[in-house]
């Protein structure tokens, strides 16, 4: 009987013993299996932050781009080495190096096919251009003018050439189309094109800034029948300049002073056509 009990009770504690192992099992396996999910969970969260980090560094730079600063805006950049930018082809360009904004060009190279159908041959002689360009070209005609006073100087230029960092053409939305010379736009061939590019040109997004100033009441430079902005794009341009640059802003070529006395951002930068701002 004694043997019979002393066996029972050894089973019984044998079978407690094997329950717990299985029960501390069980919680090892489970605390196991919390931990690794935890973990995963954690690399899922990292991973997840990671990419929301690369998808912010992406957008801040998308946004840098699209949004101007000074540099751009006046013409310190080099084009041939921006995105933004794309040589125009050489039989559309009159053989020169010319560089415009991408969209511009596009529309351009559109403009032109409808042009060629109507008889019509247009092609670029200018396009965008830098600060040191745009200070060669005001340098040579201030040197050139030694005879009136500063001020006069300036609006002599001005008839025609944009003090440097406020020229349209730094933003590569500009081109000069043909001829430099209103005179050629009057009669023949000149004025054949003429009327088409008035007749036409909006519908591609071009538009002459600078009109008859005796029609049109603009302020600014003289009348330019050559040159057409693509206003889907310098229309915001201007509207970022008239937000960034300042007076202050003009200084490192003669007659800089007196950016301020010709009102050079009031009267001329912002001197374009009413049929432009639309």
């Amino acid at each position: 009987m004694k043997r019979i009990i002393l066996f029972t009770t050894m089973f019984m504690l044998l079978c407690c013993t094997k329950a717990k192992n299985n029960h501390d099992n069980l919680l090892q396996q489970s605390y196991s299996d919390s931990v690794q999910q935890e973990l995963i969970k954690e690399s899922t969260d990292i991973l997840k932050s990671k990419e929301r980090l690369i998808d912010n560094v992406v957008s801040t730079s998308r946004d840098d781009i699209s949004i101007p600063d000074k540099d751009y805006l006046t013409g310190k950049i080099n084009y041939s080495k921006d995105s933004r930018f794309v040589k125009l082809d050489p039989k559309h360009s009159n053989g020169s190096t010319i560089y415009v904004r991408t969209e511009a060009a596009e529309a351009f190279e559109k403009m032109r096919e409808a042009a060629l159908k109507d008889g019509i041959v247009l092609f670029v002689l200018s396009g965008a251009r830098s600060f040191e360009q745009q200070k060669t070209i005001w340098e040579r005609k201030w040197n050139n003018l030694p005879n009136l006073k500063p001020k006069e100087r300036a609006l002599e230029i001005l008839k025609f050439s944009s003090m440097p960092m406020s020229s349209r053409h730094h933003w590569g939305t500009d081109i000069d189309l043909n001829s430099l010379e209103n005179s050629y736009f009057a009669r023949g061939k000149g004025l054949e094109i003429y009327q088409w590019l008035t007749e036409n040109a909006s519908e591609y997004g071009f538009c002459q800034v600078y009109t008859d100033k005796t029609v049109s009441g603009r302020t600014g430079y003289e009348m330019e029948k050559w040159h057409w902005s693509y206003m889907p794009l310098s229309r915001q341009l201007l509207e970022q300049y008239n937000k960034t640059i300042e007076i202050s802003d003009f200084y490192g070529f003669l007659g800089c002073e007196m950016a301020a006395e010709v009102k050079i951002i009031e009267d001329y930068v912002n001197g374009i056509s009413g049929d432009c701002e639309e």
